[in-house]
C-alpha cells in the first residue's frame, strides 16, 4: 500500500516513531535539514489560515443562514449551545484533571530556540490577519446569506474548492514530515519522554470525557422527553460504531436518521435534524480541541484564564460549521483561533493537530450520537 493512501493517523504515529528512533543516531546536519523545512512549512502555514478561514468559515455561514423557519432557529440554537456547553464542560474537567498528569512546562523545540537551528529561513507574509480573515467570513457569509447573492456563494463555493484542494494536496500531506522533524529535534534534544507521557494520559481522559458528554446529552433528552436516557443511547449505538469505523459524519448520516427514528422522532424532525447538525453540530470535536489547547498550554507554560477560554469556546462553536467535509476539518478549521486567540505557534499547532488526530474517530462518533439527543428534544419542542 502506498503512504499516502494510509490514514492520517497512521502516517502520522510512523513519522512519530521514526522521527523518535531516528533522533538518537541522526547527525546534526540532517535535524538542521529538517528544521529548516519545519521552518519554511511554518509559513506556509501561517500564510494559508487565514485563506483557510475565508474559503470554509464564509460558504458555510451562507450555507446555513439561508435556511428558514422556526425549526431551523431552534436547531441551530440548541446545535450551538450544545457545542459551547461542551466546550466548557471540557475546560472545566482539563483544568481539573490535567494538573495532575501532566509534566507542565514541557519543551516543544521550536525553531528560533532548538539546539539544531535552520540553515535559512523565509518570510512569507499571510494577506490579511486572522482576526480580520474572520470578521470578514462572517460578513460575507451573513451578508450571502440575507441578500441571496447567488453569484458571490458560487464564488466562494469555488475558493472553498480551491482552499479544501490545498488542505488535501499541500498541509495534510506534508504534515506527517514536519510532525517527523518535531519529534526528530524533541528526541536529539532529550525533551521526547515527558511529551508522550503527557500525551498518552491525555487521550485516556478525552476518551473518558466524550463518554461523560454523551451520557449528560442523553439525560437532558430524556428529563425533557420523561424517557429513559440510557435506553435512547443504547438505540444509538449503531450511528456511533458506524462513525468510529467511517470517521465521517457526513457517512454516518444513514445510520444516525434510522436509529433516530427508532428513539420515536417523527421522520420530518429526524429527516431535517440529522443532516444539519452533521454540519452544525460538533460538541465532541470542540471538548477534544479545548481539552488538546489546555494540555498543551499547561505543557508549555502559556497563561491562561477563563474569560480568554470563553471567549475561544463561544468562537469556535461559530467556526466549527466550516468543519464537515474537509480533511482534518475540525482542527483545521480552528487553526485560525488557536493563532488569534490562544496565541500558538505552528509547532504547538501541529502537537494540536497530532493529539485530535489521535482521537479523531472518538470525536466524530460523540457528534453524531449527540445529534439523536438534539432531534429528541426539537421533536419535543415542535409537539408543545
Amino acid at each position: 500500500m502506498k503512504l499516502k493512501k494510509l490514514p492520517l493517523l497512521v502516517r502520522i504515529v510512523i513519522a512519530i516513531i521514526i522521527g523518535i528512533g531516528l533522533g538518537f543516531v541522526m547527525p546534526e546536519p540532517i535535524i538542521r535539514g529538517f528544521n529548516t523545512f519545519n521552518g519554511i512549512f511554518d509559513q506556509v502555514l501561517k500564510f494559508l489560515i487565514p485563506l483557510i478561514i475565508v474559503g470554509l468559515v464564509t460558504p458555510a455561514i451562507a450555507d446555513v443562514g439561508k435556511g428558514a423557519g422556526k425549526m431551523l432557529a431552534i436547531t441551530a440554537g440548541i446545535a450551538y449551545s450544545a457545542t459551547v456547553l461542551s466546550g466548557l464542560f471540557s475546560y472545566g474537567c482539563s483544568t481539573w484533571m490535567f494538573p495532575h498528569v501532566i509534566l507542565q512546562e514541557t519543551t516543544l523545540i521550536t525553531n528560533e530556540g532548538s539546539s539544531f537551528p535552520a540553515y535559512f529561513g523565509i518570510e512569507i507574509p499571510p494577506v490579511m490577519a486572522v482576526m480580520t480573515a474572520l470578521i470578514s467570513s462572517f460578513l460575507l457569509g451573513l451578508g450571502i446569506a440575507a441578500f441571496g447573492a447567488q453569484t458571490l456563494k458560487s464564488c466562494f463555493d469555488e475558493f472553498k474548492a480551491i482552499v479544501t484542494h490545498a488542505i488535501g494536496k499541500v498541509i495534510i500531506p506534508l504534515l506527517p514530515v514536519y510532525i517527523f522533524g518535531l519529534f526528530l529535534d524533541m528526541t536529539a534534544s532529550g525533551n521526547v519522554g515527558p511529551v508522550l507521557a503527557s500525551f498518552l494520559q491525555v487521550i485516556a481522559i478525552i476518551f473518558v470525557l466524550t463518554a461523560i458528554l454523551l451520557l449528560v446529552q442523553y439525560g437532558i433528552a430524556g428529563l425533557i422527553t420523561g424517557r429513559s436516557p440510557i435506553k435512547l443511547l443504547g438505540n444509538m449505538m449503531p450511528a456511533y460504531f458506524t462513525a468510529l469505523g467511517t470517521s465521517s459524519s457526513a457517512a454516518t448520516i444513514p445510520v444516525t436518521l434510522q436509529q433516530t427514528l427508532k428513539n420515536g422522532v417523527s421522520e420530518g424532525v429526524a429527516g431535517f435534524v440529522i443532516p444539519l447538525c452533521a454540519t452544525i453540530h460538533l460538541s465532541g470535536s470542540t471538548l477534544k480541541i479545548v481539552a488538546c489547547a489546555i494540555a498543551i498550554m499547561m505543557m508549555q507554560g502559556i497563561p491562561y484564564d477563563f474569560p480568554l477560554m470563553l471567549g475561544f469556546i463561544l468562537m469556535l462553536g461559530i467556526t466549527m460549521v466550516a468543519a464537515p467535509g474537509v480533511p482534518g476539518g475540525a482542527i483545521m478549521a480552528a487553526l485560525g483561533i488557536l493563532d488569534s486567540i490562544l496565541g500558538f505557534s505552528p509547532e504547538q499547532q501541529a502537537m494540536m493537530i497530532t493529539l485530535y488526530v489521535a482521537m479523531d474517530s472518538f470525536g466524530t462518533a460523540c457528534n453524531v450520537t449527540g445529534d439523536g439527543a438534539i432531534a429528541l428534544i426539537v421533536d419535543k419542542i415542535r409537539k408543545k
